[in-house]
Formats: C-alpha cells, structure tokens, sequence
C-alpha cells in the first residue's frame, strides 16, 4: 500500500521510510512532489493537517504530514511551531542551531530541558482525518557534537542514557535514532489507524 509523505524535506522521507520499514513494512512512503501549501497554523497539529490534506487532495492518496519542532522550556517552548524559521525565513539549519544556542549560552545544565515534538496527521482521500503526537525529552548541550541527524539533532541530549556517556542525537546512529525518535514515537501512535486504511 502507498502512502504519500506531505513534505520537500528529503530527510524527512528518509526518517520515514526507515521507520515504516521496522514497524509497516507493507507500506511504501512515497515522496510528494506537489505544490507546497501555506503553513499559517499556529500549532504543529494544524499545520500537519495543512500539508497532509494538501498531499491527499493533489495525489489523490493517503497522506501523511509531520510538524515538528524543538521546544526548549526556559524559552516558553519556543522555537517550537517556529523551529525551522528561528533565524529567518531561510530554513537556515545552521543558523538556527547557532541562534538557539547563543541565546542559551548563559543558561545553566540544570534550566536546559527540551523536548523534540512530532505531530503527524494522517488525511485518507475520503475526508478522515487522524493527528497523534510523539515527544522525545531531553536536554540541550553547550556545543554542537557528531555529524549524524540534521536539524537541532547535534544540540540535543535524550534522557535516559548511562550517566558520564550521553551522546546528542548527532552522535547516534541512523538505527538508534529511528528506533527512540519524537517521529519514531508519534509513528507508533499512528500504527494502529493505518491497520484501518
């Protein structure tokens, strides 16, 4: 079964692709080649819902949009819903990651929890529209560290690791990071519904 991937980001298609293949390996994530809609929402799950029925409505198949973001709590949860605009309209990965952390740079261990945030909507051709939600908390380190992941990834500590051997999300590797990601999460919220398509 196909299922298109409301997104231009190709590293996005690739996270998917490899987490549908662990958990639905009879579903094909295809990539979706349509006009981008106006993200105007102001909440991950609206502006899922956005690209998802853009998705559907062009290809005329099953959709899938994710919105995600990074929420930093000593900032409010910002960037959040803004994650990929916080140093411009540019979606400059890399001035965004060197932004947050200069706006942190005073902020000690202790005040620097986050969580990454994954809203993924799921829009069927018949007008059904299903939005789960998956978290991945964590904290932000001084400096960015490995070259894996893209985005905030080289910035970000899961919790949950062996004291002394915390690693960023740009240290993992491609399996650990699908296998415990805020997407990964959402994704498995989302299984269930598909078993109904």
């Amino acid at each position: 079964m196909e299922v298109v991937l409301a997104t231009h980001n190709p590293h996005k298609v690739d996270e998917f692709q490899q987490i549908v293949a662990v958990t639905r390996p009879d579903l094909e994530v295809i990539g979706y080649d349509g006009p981008e809609p106006i993200e105007d929402g102001v909440t991950f799950a609206e502006n899922a819902l956005i690209k998802a029925r853009a998705a559907s409505l062009h290809t005329g198949l099953a959709a899938l949009a994710d919105d995600s973001g990074i929420c930093v709590d000593v900032l409010g949860g910002s960037p959040g819903v803004f994650s990929a605009y916080w140093a411009g309209q540019k979606k400059d990965a890399a001035a965004n990651l060197a932004l947050l952390l200069d706006q942190l740079h005073d902020i000690a261990d202790p005040h620097r929890s986050a969580h990454f945030t994954s809203t993924i909507a799921l829009v069927t051709p018949a007008g059904a529209e299903h939005v789960v939600v998956g978290n991945w908390p964590g904290r932000l380190a001084r400096s960015a560290s490995g070259g894996g992941g893209f985005g905030y990834d080289p910035i970000f500590i899961p919790d949950g690791q062996p004291a002394g051997a915390e690693r960023t999300v740009g240290d993992f590797s491609a399996d650990e990071k699908q296998s415990q990601s805020h997407r990964a999460r959402a994704f498995r919220e989302l299984v269930p519904l598909l078993a109904d398509l």
